[in-house]
């Protein structure tokens, strides 16, 4: 399709916290991108960061949304629909962090409002556009079994709310990544959820063990922490003859394939990226060609309603 537009997309980032501060970043040095403006509900975070990337901090979601075409919405999970509900009246193309919204009812109106408006919503599953999915991707048939892993340390303490990401359970707040590559991946139907979880410092689930059976056949297997010593984020996908593990953090990976003389390992030729950058430069492009997202607001609503019937047999599992 021909492209909206030859001059330089007009964005802004709503929400400048430990992550927003980076959609900021990378906004204002993407060549055909101008980054406007930002707000923040703490007005001397906004200035800050604004000062640092050349823009306006912006004293209201209105004022901002009139002056830009596009935006990342970067805010507390909780606020995601009410933020969208501003937006989307003035036209805005949207970019919203994961999860989609707080609730599949909230996630399911965004979907349809903004088809109806004509507007584009992309979900930040970041991991999407991490390197080594394009590898796995190019070389995968039918997977059989895949295996997840994601740790983190628990999140520092936030001034005036809960440390960040932990209004919601683990499940939604770092599952879901993986919840959403393997969804792409396999396909199919989830046929079977086995789930186990347990709050440790939050209200909600901080550590989480899931087994998801699919109606072809295929296992996934996912575990997340936020409450562990290291970090890591890894994902192995079993195939017919062959298995894939790769590392998300040091976009690497390894090959392992049956030969004649047996098991043979090969490593990963990735190109590295920075997985951000590369979701907001493909955000852009599909505002200016018209095009999908890579991750739709679709595909963020089904992520995130296998992650609450997930949180849901983890609550109702009997003690």
């Amino acid at each position: 399709m021909e492209e909206m537009s030859t001059g330089k997309l007009r964005v802004g980032v709503f929400g400048v916290g430990s992550l927003g501060q980076w959609h900021a970043r990378i906004y204002s040095e993407l060549p055909d991108v101008e980054l406007v403006g930002v707000y923040d509900v703490d007005a001397s975070r906004a200035r800050e960061v604004a000062d640092r990337y050349g823009a306006q901090a912006f004293e209201s979601l209105e004022e901002l949304g009139t002056a830009v075409e596009a935006c990342s919405i970067v805010v507390p999970t909780d606020k995601h629909f009410e933020v969208f509900q501003h937006l989307v009246e003035q036209g805005v193309h949207m970019l919203v962090e994961k999860p989609i919204s707080a609730t599949t009812a909230e996630a399911e109106e965004m979907v349809k409002i903004a088809d109806s408006r004509s507007v584009i919503l992309q979900v930040g599953h970041v991991e999407r556009f991490n390197p080594v999915m394009q590898y796995l991707e190019e070389r995968l048939t039918t997977p059989r079994f895949i295996e997840a892993t994601r740790l983190a340390p628990y999140p520092p303490p936030r001034e005036g709310g809960l440390p960040r990401g932990t209004e919601v359970s683990v499940v939604l707040d770092l599952m879901i990544h993986d919840l959403e590559i393997i969804l792409h991946l396999v396909g199919s139907e989830v046929r079977e959820i086995h789930a186990v979880g347990v709050p440790v410092l939050s209200p909600t689930e901080d550590i989480a063990n899931v087994r998801l059976v699919f109606e072809n056949g295929c296992v996934a297997n996912v575990t997340a922490s936020r409450i562990s010593q290291e970090r890591m984020r890894k994902i192995r996908v079993f195939q017919e003859d062959a298995y894939l593990s790769l590392d998300y953090m040091e976009q690497s990976g390894q090959m392992h394939r049956r030969g004649p003389d047996g098991i043979g390992v090969k490593e990963v030729p990735i190109e590295k990226g920075e997985p951000l950058a590369l979701e907001l430069e493909a955000f852009t492009t599909c505002i200016r060609t018209r095009r999908d997202p890579v991750v739709s607001g679709r595909h963020g609503s089904a992520a995130l309603r296998l992650a609450v019937t997930i949180c849901e047999t983890i609550r109702n599992r009997p003690s």
